[in-house]
């Protein structure tokens, strides 16, 4: 048996483009022998797996899942929306989202986390890439931990029983009754689902990030500047711009999607009211399918061209 070095192992998987430990198993498996364990990688389909890596994985699910004060949201891509129908793709997709809860919360702790079924995140992806035949990728995870108190979740447009194209988790933290802050919970989630009038980017007006901002301040000043008014109108003028914005982008400022008439922050104070304990939301996520990713056009009547020489 020849020795399983450290090298040969970075050797084999640079020749097959497969991940370090089941490059290392497939050594293992073929006593060293590093042709026997390409072939045994290509008997595992693993290679072909690995060869779909740069295709662009942008459609898939994302996925909920809560426990108590604990919940965790996950996006796992797939190429085209029809694996997203795809049972084995959903089941998978379901258990990840629930192992999540015990994770740290990041891509890489995730993927090195073991399943009920004895392998990695990691490992299932490939094994389903190999047998459907499609590129997939763990993406996004995000947990969130109430303390004391819930996490609640939504899904718009369900594919599946907690998972589609767009999820949100909200915690609360309260001493209140976990049945109604649970409903509660679900209720702003659908809210921050709805976007509207537009996406929450933080819970309250210290969690927006200085840089951005900063920069609606340049360009509410540089806009009133143009007015030609006295410098301190144009101060007031921004102010008045700037709180108009934080009313779009805080979670607290927004008119409630179903109430109008209340901002989140008062739906929460009349909460409080009603439990007998303050309400407050310490977290939330949204995440929506395939955001951020460049998606590769399509010419078809190109590729049908090219294909039949008539380019």
């Amino acid at each position: 048996m020849a020795a399983i070095t450290a090298a040969l192992v970075k050797e084999l998987r640079e020749k097959t483009g497969v991940g370090m430990m089941d490059c290392k198993k497939a050594l293992n498996e073929t006593d060293g022998d590093f042709e026997a364990a390409v072939d045994w990688l290509r008997k595992k389909g693993l290679s072909k797996a690995a060869k779909k890596a740069d295709r662009v994985a942008a459609e898939g699910l994302v996925a909920v899942a809560t426990d108590g004060a604990n919940g965790a949201v996950v996006e796992v891509n797939s190429e085209t929306d029809f694996v997203a129908r795809n049972e084995k793709f959903q089941a998978a997709v379901a258990e990840i989202a629930k192992l999540a809860l015990t994770t740290e919360g990041t891509v890489d702790a995730l993927n090195a986390a073991t399943l009920p079924s004895g392998e990695t995140v990691e490992a299932t992806l490939t094994n389903l890439i190999a047998t459907i035949g499609e590129n997939m990728s763990l993406r996004r995870v995000f947990k969130l931990d109430a303390g004391t108190g819930v996490v609640s979740s939504y899904v718009h447009n369900a594919a599946a029983d907690g998972m589609g194209a767009l999820g949100v988790i909200v915690a609360l933290k309260s001493d209140g009754d976990a049945g109604k802050l649970a409903e509660l919970g679900r209720k702003i989630a659908m809210h921050v689902a709805a976007g509207s009038p537009a996406v929450a980017v933080a819970v309250d007006t210290d969690g927006v990030d200085s840089a951005i901002a900063d920069k609606e301040r340049e360009v509410f000043a540089d806009q009133a500047r143009q007015s030609g008014k006295p410098e301190q109108i144009v101060e007031k003028m921004v102010e008045g711009r700037m709180r108009k914005f934080y009313e779009e982008v805080v979670l607290l400022k927004q008119s409630f999607v179903m109430d109008p008439d209340n901002t989140i922050e008062q739906v929460l104070a009349n909460a409080s009211k009603e439990l007998g304990t303050p309400v407050e939301i310490v977290g939330f996520q949204r995440v929506a399918l395939g955001e951020g990713v460049e998606k590769k056009e399509e010419d078809f009547a190109a590729e049908v061209a090219a294909a039949t020489g008539q380019a």
